[in-house]
């Protein structure tokens, strides 16, 4: 039988000091909001200034949030030794003395206990507490707030057991799956970003899911953005461009991208910084690497590719699938977790078999070799995300706020297909 958090009874009772040294704003009655009004604590493994797609969703959850007047607090680790706290997008940003993950220096892990976490949320009371990618920091924080009486919505946004492997310790993957279980088993409802992350968790009998996307910005991804200069700048003989955008960790399996390295005019750029930058410029010598990019730039690029790839077989979601396919640029990408719901199969991409890099050149040429068919992916691409705006994503982010609020209880829908969301 699965865990039942207890019922929601923050208590709001609110002083004009704080121990923990943050603004706060005055007492609220203790009847939860329900339209707005909310006060949200968002606890973050990451967050900035190191910027992945964590921290992206966060940010743009923090925009709507600051819109509707919420009033919302992070708690997130230090990014320094003399880190202090701060402000941004209207939130105050509570940070965590941290230590630097081995072999990953700029992801930092936070210290302390449950009960440091759970004196910060006493502080603040929340009316909810918003758990993104729960892990280390996560589980702490979905402990402090079972025993508080703040209902949690989790974020499952990584799929963090399954990298186990591919950093050469298998013999984690148990133990860190069992983490995950714990966290979610806790938390008064979980929400997911693809179908694939649903049966998982749910065939891991966590049954209090319910499915939220992720929202992409049409207006900057848009295939407008397509710069003649730019594409001379990477590619000077006019090659097509077979582009991808991301971190350069060892869980995106870039360096499956050698096998495209000999493809007819083409011309293969990777967008995006990481640990394993020296080893993927090695492997891929011919290769354009753009380091990372951000803003109009990174629009830029995007929709100046031909297309997209993206080999790496743990995304829960993949955002950077859905900003291509908003530049009117096609797809082939691996069939496993979320590009199952955004990729379709001979209409806006391909997707391949796991592990089949054959597969993954026949597809790429497929595409590189007529123009006729690119053009019409890439049409059919743009139109498949219109409509999942992050406006309406965080709209439907703040229902489920009010929802766990309200006391109402969510099981995850009988999901069996594997294909296209719904806009």
């Amino acid at each position: 039988m699965a865990f039942q958090p207890a019922p929601n009874t923050p208590t709001h009772l609110l002083t004009n000091s704080s121990p923990t040294g943050h603004p706060r704003a005055p007492s609220k009655p203790t009847a939860p909001s329900t339209v707005e009004g909310v006060r949200i604590a968002i606890v973050a493994e990451s967050f900035l200034p190191l910027m992945n797609g964590v921290t992206h969703s966060i940010l743009r959850v923090l925009e709507h949030l600051q819109e509707r007047g919420d009033e919302v607090m992070v708690i997130a680790p230090s990014t320094s030794d003399t880190d202090v706290s701060s402000v941004e997008k209207g939130a105050y940003v509570h940070r965590l003395p941290s230590v630097p993950l081995a072999g990953y220096t700029n992801v930092r892990v936070a210290l302390g206990g449950v009960n440091r976490v759970k004196r910060i949320l006493a502080d603040f009371s929340p009316d909810v507490v918003h758990l993104a990618s729960p892990f280390v920091l996560g589980w702490r924080a979905v402990q402090a707030a079972h025993q508080l009486g703040i209902p949690t919505v989790a974020i499952y946004q990584t799929e963090v057991p399954s990298y186990a492997a591919r950093y050469g310790v298998p013999f984690l993957e148990n133990w860190a799956w069992n983490r995950v279980d714990n966290i979610h088993l806790l938390a008064t409802r979980t929400l997911v970003p693809s179908t694939f992350a649903l049966n998982q968790l749910r065939g891991r009998g966590i049954l209090r899911v319910d499915m939220w996307r992720r929202g992409v910005d049409t207006a900057r991804f848009n295939p407008a953005k397509r710069s003649t200069a730019w594409r001379s700048s990477v590619a000077p003989d006019g090659q097509r461009i077979i582009g991808y955008v991301g971190r350069l960790a060892v869980e995106k399996q870039v360096e499956d991208l050698a096998v495209l390295a000999d493809v007819p005019n083409t011309k293969l750029v990777i967008v995006g910084d990481g640990p394993q930058r020296e080893a993927l410029q090695a492997a891929l010598p011919n290769a354009h690497f753009a380091g990372f990019l951000g803003g109009d730039a990174l629009a830029e690029a995007v929709a100046g590719f031909d297309l997209f790839v993206h080999p790496g077989e743990f995304e829960t979601f993949c955002q950077t699938i859905q900003e291509a396919m908003a530049s009117g640029v096609p797809v082939v990408a691996t069939g496993r977790g979320g590009p199952l719901d955004l990729v379709e199969n001979s209409r806006t991409g391909w997707l391949y078999e796991p592990g089949n890099l054959a597969q993954l050149r026949t597809y790429v040429q497929d595409l590189m070799g007529d123009d006729a068919k690119r053009r019409a992916f890439a049409t059919a691409a743009t139109a498949s995300v219109q409509g999942r705006t992050w406006p309406v994503l965080s709209a439907d982010l703040v229902r489920h706020y009010n929802e766990v609020i309200a006391g109402v209880t969510s099981e995850a829908p009988d999901l069996t297909s594997s294909k296209g969301p719904s806009s």
